[in-house]
């Protein structure tokens, strides 16, 4: 998990149960503490509708991870083409 770079969110110098997760300049999640159902949970600013959850910080952090490489992997064609359109 050492692609996405982690900050710890705050409010008013405050730390919260939220960390948001960046590639370089562009922010590809984040991270929450679900207290009233004792769960972290992944979304994704990159789709509307991906989400999903986790019992720790980590494991929603490593799911968030898997279904970006996963989402990316869409991509793969556009990138090796080369600037070239497909016939």
């Amino acid at each position: 998990m050492g692609r996405i770079q982690w900050r710890q969110d705050r409010v008013a110098g405050v730390p919260l149960n939220r960390h948001v997760g960046s590639v370089g300049p562009v922010e590809v999640g984040s991270v929450a503490y679900d207290g009233s159902n004792r769960f972290w949970i992944w979304s994704t600013p990159l789709q509307e509708d991906a989400w999903g959850y986790g019992p720790t910080e980590e494991a929603a952090k490593a799911a968030l991870e898997f279904w970006l490489a996963s989402w990316l992997e869409n991509f793969r064609p556009f990138f090796e083409a080369g600037g070239k359109p497909p016939a």
